[in-house]
């Protein structure tokens, strides 16, 4: 299971992951907490009144086109996204980012315990960038990772059951960003990475890498399911310059940090599953 604050979010992070492990088997569930109703029209192509006007519907369009690329199920959770408030503004009224903590994990715990995941996947307390919705989805995940096996917790939310390892996503690492640029610069290609990493913040804390997943062979799937997000991806942008060859080449895995596991695991893994058997649970 993997846990996103918005459609798009999944394609974005760990997607050519999901896309393995649905090939090969596992049964993948994707649970966006909003709708994405309060995002950008980022597309030139599309920013037109009419798309503005018709956007949460056409969120959920992109998201039921992604996620049959991916080979995955995916499922909304219900709230409203909180848009990203600039500096002195109040966060909307109802939004998901201003909900209880109780109230936000509850619809999560009972898709765990519906869905019965050995593994969750989701974002770490930063939200991988600090979009209220990003930290929300944090604090439900750990909250439905903890909650979910214990009985007299959510005691309406359905049988209980406990997931076996809870991962966040470290996709966009300084690393990352700089073996890209690299590559990209000494091919003569321009590289917007490099005005990421002018800007990159060293304060932010930094999760160590324990789970480095192979999964090149499924970039292109990615990308596309990506694209697929037609409002809220430019097809001609700068973050889609960097030909797939060369990021298969020079950055074959996705990344994660084993945050909780009931399972002995050695570390470091290239497995999410690394220590689940078949007949656990």
């Amino acid at each position: 299971m993997a846990v996103h604050a918005h459609p798009d979010d999944e394609s974005s992070k760990g997607a050519a992951t999901m896309a393995r492990y649905a090939v090969e088997g596992a049964e993948v569930l994707v649970c966006t907490m909003t709708g994405g109703e309060r995002g950008d029209v980022l597309n030139p192509a599309l920013d037109r009144p009419e798309v503005w006007a018709d956007l949460p519907r056409l969120r959920q369009e992109e998201m039921a086109a992604a996620k049959k690329i991916l080979g995955v199920d995916q499922r909304f959770l219900g709230f409203v996204d909180s848009g990203l408030p600039k500096e002195g503004e109040e966060l909307p009224e109802g939004c998901f980012a201003v909900q209880p903590l109780e109230i936000a994990a509850a619809p999560l715990v009972q898709a765990v315990r519906e869905f019965r995941p050995h593994v969750i996947l989701t974002y770490d307390e930063n939200g991988g960038y600090p979009h209220p919705d990003h930290i929300k989805t944090h604090q439900v995940s750990v909250e439905a990772f903890e909650a979910a096996g214990d009985p007299t917790r959510y005691p309406d939310a359905g049988q209980p059951w406990q997931p076996l390892k809870l991962y966040y996503d470290c996709t966009f690492t300084k690393p990352y960003f700089e073996a890209i640029y690299k590559a990209m610069t000494e091919a003569g290609l321009p590289s917007w990475e490099g005005d990421i990493l002018a800007m990159w913040d060293d304060s932010h804390p930094v999760w160590e890498v324990t789970t480095r997943v192979e999964c090149a062979e499924y970039f292109p799937t990615r990308r596309e399911a990506l694209l697929a997000h037609r409002t809220q991806i430019d097809p001609d942008g700068p973050e889609m310059a960097c030909p797939v060859e060369m990021e298969q080449r020079v950055w074959p895995t996705e990344d994660y940090h084993l945050a909780r596991s009931h399972v002995p695991t050695s570390l470091p893994e290239d497995d999410l599953f690394a220590g689940v058997t078949p007949d656990r649970g």
